[in-house]
């Protein structure tokens, strides 16, 4: 127990990482916790889409995409240099991973518990990247929820993407967390 709880405390979000490549191993293991997530009814409402190498490129088109609009304000080498920064977004980390919630369509399942359950094996697997040493951040705003971004990963219409989360060895010192108590935050009623 004590070691979880220090996994718990010490874990940042981390979003400044090396470049160096990430064992495929390390996150089959991230993704092998993920699942072990809590879930009503057994659902196992997530999937995941792992993009390394160039298949980040995906990512990076989807916010070119999302940037569309904006972007008609620029031309020649302006343009490009704007393009190319949206496209840099995907290549942050060497390994970026998109966390689906999909619901089975269970007719229990309630779709607000669906979206707890994917966000809950989101931590898991954040849980598990720095228990590994590995450093990550959970990213979304609106190009993580923006229909380009589902157009461009292949999700479909009743999935919806959860978040982003960018991994990699840590090329910063993590910092020292702080949080409120949580006798702060807690109301108990005894009998």
């Amino acid at each position: 127990m004590a070691e979880l709880n220090r996994v718990i405390r010490e874990r940042r979000s981390v979003g400044r990482v090396k470049p160096d490549r990430v064992p495929k191993e390390l996150i089959e293991r991230m993704l092998d916790a993920a699942v072990w997530a809590p879930n009503h009814h057994g659902t196992e409402p997530w999937r995941f889409i792992v993009m390394t190498g160039e298949g980040r490129r995906v990512l990076g088109q989807a916010y070119v995409e999302y940037a569309a609009d904006s972007l008609k304000a620029f031309a020649g080498e302006e343009l490009q240099e704007r393009t190319a920064k949206e496209i840099a977004k995907a290549y942050r980390a060497p390994v970026v991973i998109a966390a689906i919630c999909s619901p089975p369509g269970n007719p229990k399942a309630i779709r607000a518990e669906e979206l707890a359950a994917t966000h809950a094996a989101v931590q898991n697997l954040l849980l598990t990247a720095h228990d590994l040493g590995l450093a990550a951040v959970w990213r979304t705003g609106d190009p993580a929820y923006h229909p380009t971004m589902k157009a461009a990963l292949e999700v479909s219409d009743h999935e919806e993407v959860v978040g982003l989360i960018y991994v990699g060895y840590p090329e910063i010192a993590l910092h020292a967390g702080k949080r409120t108590p949580a006798a702060e935050k807690t109301r108990w009623i005894e009998s």
